[in-house]
């Protein structure tokens, strides 16, 4: 059984979501303002959080930034009756895994719910097969167990997407990825459209790791193509 929590203030909202929630066989737990929802969501152990953007106390941007500062990786599915591109890039850069602008239909919804499942899934299976331990790139070490970097020896602060990102490009030296395909192997799933997200993210993770930005040493531009780790460290 997946344990889920609703963060939202709209009761017939939530109540909906129940429904068909615990028709995927999920425990559901609720909070109806931020506050109380962030606390929930520090303190409890679940397989997925459903965020409102717009929430009283303190806003879902707010709270998926919180969560991922303190290493709480649950996946995140944010909701809200906001439109706007901005919206959308400023929650997925908080570190939501995917978004639905409300009205949304149930049947997308459980789409969606279904897929951040069996993400998490295949995650898991990977992480038992595949790379473990640590990587040794020159000055910059990546602690795949803890989610920890080091560079020169003094850890580096990034958010999980940077982290993300970076263990994929340096798990595959000198292959280059195009944005599209960052999009969909780190944030899980085709995001069209987004792809200045990617580019945000690897101007701050090349900001946190490279000596000179204007001649990065590990995250080589691919030009006309994407990025690439460099393969001759």
């Amino acid at each position: 059984m997946k344990n889920v929590l609703i963060i939202e203030d709209d009761r017939d909202i939530v109540d909906l979501l129940q429904i068909h929630l615990k028709d995927l066989d999920c425990s559901v737990d609720e909070a109806y303002d931020g506050i109380e929802g962030e606390n929930k969501a520090l303190k409890g152990n679940y397989n997925l959080i459903i965020l409102d953007v717009m929430l009283p106390g303190k806003d879902g941007n707010a709270i998926a930034q919180k969560l991922r500062a303190l290493d709480v990786y649950t996946p995140i599915l944010m909701l809200t009756a906001r439109t706007e591109e901005i919206d959308k890039v400023l929650g997925l850069e908080s570190g939501a895994d995917d978004y639905l602008t409300k009205p949304f239909g149930v049947r997308e919804f459980i789409a969606r719910v279904k897929a951040i499942f069996r993400r998490e899934e295949q995650s898991g299976k990977k992480a038992e097969s595949g790379l473990k331990g640590k990587m040794d790139l020159g000055e910059l070490q990546i602690d795949l167990d803890k989610r920890k970097v080091m560079l020169k020896g003094i850890r580096l602060e990034l958010t999980p997407k940077e982290f993300d990102l970076l263990v994929l490009l340096a798990s595959n030296p000198g292959r280059s990825y195009s944005r599209d395909q960052l999009l969909n192997d780190v944030w899980g799933y085709e995001f069209s459209g987004y792809e200045h997200t990617v580019n945000s993210h690897i101007n701050r993770l090349r900001s946190k790791i490279e000596k000179d930005l204007s001649n990065p040493e590990f995250i080589l531009t691919t030009w006309g193509i994407g990025y690439r780790f460099n393969d001759e460290i």
